[in-house]
């Protein structure tokens, strides 16, 4: 009896013992389901919190707040509970006792609830992280690593220092999602041989991870967009398995997808089908402002007129709930498809206008600009608009800022321009890139036309300021080291200023950074060298050398649609062959269409890709596709689709392809302006009189086909010219508008009498060449290939020998007229 007395009362001091060492506060907290629980537990127990406990209670705060809606979310009145004072101080008095997981973690969750990033508990926590970061676990690093950018250190030596550990200890990172955080996090610091291998690891990753987490997907397209690397292998194993998981995102995602792939120039037409299609779905879902908004945003520029007018319908009912933000997103959504809805235009006006001060400078450009290009009218706005980015500017010191506010300030009418914009202006000129040398040059020439005193002389002001652009541009050129970034700052530049200031000084930098071209940056600069329309020979023989290896990586496709307009087919012949039968089933609709059309002016016609073009199956795939695309991208695929058509039933009718555009044609024709220019009215009298009477030539005669002869005659065997037995369908009026008959687009032709031909006469102006060589551009030459085949004798007038030195009296046009009609014929 006395030994089970003994057993029993050890038993009870056990379980006792037990109950006491139980940690009563942890327990308390995991039983929380809301934050005013787990506040009233760290009131009742402040004296006994210890950092486990602190850690778990801001970890739950934040827990809670991250399953709530963004709307819902109520993180400021989280900042302001007196108890989350406590945790703060109690935070910053533990963070000895803090091992590395907790640290990261509490530093991410303290950031995640607002707490100011100059708070001396955060300035704490990243000091003591920073001493512990050698020893990170990968994890715990990619976690600080957000931590910083929320800060904005994504420049700071201490990610530096994170980015060489991941340079060290890359082939060591085994999850996906720990090195796509991290590489967007450091992706403004990463180095080209750190950037491929960052690439190469995350393209074995996306292999082994499991296709549903599609964040890591979107980390590593904004990794791409963020350092402007379109690397097109990466982006379309991206994009296929983004495919699989369509129909689990939501507008949101979708929205900030198509956003990064706009930003890298990324056209993927089973993309843009599929998201058309769930956001269609989403439409009766979306109702609150914030998921309507991304909806609006994602949907509206690619959406059929009837959905686009439920959705301004709906955007119109709840334009009074839209906070500053949402406003700007639906006004540019709406300045992107050109609505022409004045009652939802004064609505989002309305709320704009009213939410001003909330508005970043950035934003108020982005908002002036919309409401501009929308024509809206409403003075009083554009006023205060103007105030704004005047005030903005003269304060800001971020040169890309300063580039934006002063070429949307440019935009707007201004009588007199306040000095102090001026002086801003050229205080961060000698900081701007290429690019925003060139946006400012603009704005400057608008505002020396709209000065006063510009019909008098142009004010010294605007005269020092270009100096100063001209002397920055010429020394950011010669300075520069890397053609990649030079590509880069040339993207998007174009003009006057630069064609006359800047374009022989960069030929000179491409051509000392020649050694540098390689597959992955020659589609930019062949798009550079087309967009400017410059023949540099060397430019182009290195281009040609990389051909084989653009071929393999795939890309070949962006440098032929870019490049084959100048003609340059001889540098590249040996590549065209083999290239649209490797790669013919990877391309886009309205890609192959762009590079099938860019084959056919260089007179090369490969079956299979055109066969494959001209199917059923294909053209019923080319017509979903450019329901979702651009109106400017679209429009021009169908132009190229019917140039492509002539073309093809022109130089291949062995392929048997009918003819299916005539009617598309006459639309376009009716759509014309009908104007031909004063040389081409002058071309009409003198040619009038060589041929002994203006009834026996007729302008802009439209052909079989639809091209538009500028000049047509018929010269009988002995190359005498004969009347027309009815005059001309078209005339042109004393002010250069050219009159279309009734029957101007039936193609009536008269019968030639035996032995006569009918002759073509074309003016080319300087859009046919290269701005710097008489080096004819490949549309001309195939023009006149298919006026041969029509049953014409060409006679083409380029622009730089009409108004030559040599032809300045109309005796001299005359003389060039008859050798040039006559040489032509008669050889």
């Amino acid at each position: 009896m006395l030994r089970l007395r003994c057993v029993n009362s050890f038993l009870g001091r056990l379980l006792h013992g037990g109950a006491v060492n139980r940690d009563q506060v942890l327990e308390q907290l995991r039983v929380c389901s809301a934050e005013d629980q787990v506040f009233d537990v760290v009131g009742k127990n402040k004296a006994k919190l210890t950092v486990n406990h602190v850690s778990r209670a801001v970890g739950m705060l934040w827990q809670f707040q991250k399953e709530k809606p963004q709307m819902l979310r109520t993180v400021e009145l989280i900042k302001s509970h007196p108890q989350f004072l406590t945790l703060r101080v109690l935070a910053e008095n533990k963070i000895a006792l803090m091992d590395d997981f907790m640290l990261v973690d509490m530093l991410y969750s303290f950031l995640r609830l607002n707490v100011d990033p100059h708070d001396s508990l955060v300035q704490q926590l990243v000091s003591e992280a920073w001493l512990r970061i050698d020893r990170f676990p990968m994890a715990s690093l990619s976690k600080f690593s957000i931590c910083l950018s929320d800060q904005h250190l994504q420049h700071s030596p201490l990610m530096g220092h994170i980015t060489s550990i991941v340079d060290q200890r890359l082939s060591s990172i085994d999850d996906a999602r720990i090195l796509t955080t991290l590489m967007i996090s450091m992706s403004s610091l990463v180095s080209p041989r750190l950037r491929d291998a960052l690439i190469s690891r995350a393209d074995h990753l996306l292999d082994t991870m499991d296709p549903s987490n599609y964040n890591n997907l979107r980390r590593v397209v904004q990794f791409l967009r963020n350092i402007k690397h379109s690397y097109r292998p990466l982006l379309e194993k991206c994009n296929k398995i983004i495919l699989c998981n369509i129909p689990r995102l939501d507008a949101e995602n979708i929205s900030i997808i198509m956003g990064l792939y706009q930003s890298l120039q990324f056209n993927n037409c089973d993309f843009r089908l599929a998201v058309k299609q769930r956001l269609k779905e989403l439409i009766d879902s979306s109702t609150d402002p914030f998921s309507f908004t991304k909806l609006f945003v994602a949907l509206a520029p690619m959406a059929s007129q009837e959905i686009r007018d439920g959705l301004e319908n709906t955007a119109l009912l709840l334009a009074d709930e839209l906070n500053a933000h949402q406003a700007l997103a639906i006004a540019e959504a709406l300045e992107e498809i050109q609505s022409r809805n004045l009652s939802l235009l004064n609505k989002i006006a309305s709320v704009i206008q009213r939410n001003l001060h909330c508005y970043k400078p950035v934003e108020v450009a982005r908002i002036t600009q919309a409401l501009f290009l929308l024509q809206y009218q409403n003075p009083e706005l554009f006023t205060k608009l103007r105030n704004i980015l005047v005030n903005f500017l003269q304060r800001s010191f971020f040169p890309y800022e300063v580039t934006m506010l002063t070429r949307v300030l440019s935009m707007l009418p201004c009588p007199r321009l306040d000095e102090g914009v001026i002086s801003r202006v050229d205080a961060v000129v000698s900081q701007c890139n290429l690019n925003d040398l060139n946006t400012i040059s603009f704005a400057v020439a608008k505002w020396v036309r709209n000065d006063p005193s510009y019909r008098h002389n142009t004010p010294s002001k605007y005269v020092r300021l270009l100096q100063t652009l001209n002397r920055c541009g010429h020394e950011r050129l010669q300075t520069a080291d890397r053609l990649d970034l030079v590509l880069e700052e040339l993207k998007y530049i174009s003009g006057e200023w630069f064609e006359e200031m800047l374009l022989e000084e960069t030929m000179v930098t491409l051509k000392r950074m020649m050694d540098q071209i390689n597959w992955t940056n020659v589609p930019e600069l062949a798009l550079f060298l087309t967009r400017i329309n410059h023949l540099c020979p060397p430019l182009m023989d290195r281009i040609a050398s990389m051909t084989s290896q653009c071929v393999e990586s795939g890309i070949i496709q962006y440098i032929l649609i870019n490049q084959f307009t100048l003609t340059f087919f001889s540098y590249f012949k040996l590549t065209l062959t083999p290239f649209p039968l490797v790669f013919v089933g990877s391309f886009d609709p309205h890609l192959l269409v762009l590079l099938a059309y860019t084959l056919a002016v260089a007179d090369c016609f490969p079956e299979e890709l055109v066969k494959e073009i001209f199917s059923i199956d294909f053209l019923g795939k080319l017509d979903a596709q450019l329901e979702t695309l651009p109106d400017n991208l679209n429009m021009r695929t169908r132009l190229r689709l019917m140039e492509l058509n002539r073309a093809v039933c022109l130089e291949c009718p062995e392929f048997q392809v009918p003819w299916f555009h005539e009617r598309y044609c006459q639309q376009l024709q009716k759509k014309g302006n009908g104007t031909v220019s004063p040389v081409q009215q002058q071309i009409h009298k003198m040619l009038g009189e060589v041929l002994g009477g203006i009834n026996c030539v007729r302008v802009a005669v439209v052909t079989p086909y639809f091209y538009t002869a500028d000049f047509e005659c018929i010269l009988d065997k002995d190359l005498q010219p004969l009347p027309y037995s009815e005059p001309s369908t078209l005339q042109i009026s004393d002010r250069g508008k050219v009159h279309w008959g009734t029957s101007s687009v039936e193609n009536i032709r008269d019968e030639l009498p035996p032995g006569a031909q009918r002759v073509a006469v074309d003016f080319l102006d300087s859009k046919s060449f290269c701005k710097n060589s008489h080096h004819m551009k490949g549309e001309a030459l195939m023009r006149k290939r298919h006026l041969e085949i029509l049953g014409y004798s060409v006679v083409q007038i380029p622009h730089f020998e009409w108004n030559s030195m040599e032809l300045s009296t109309p005796d001299a046009w005359k003389d060039y007229l008859k050798k040039n009609l006559f040489r032509e014929l008669s050889s």
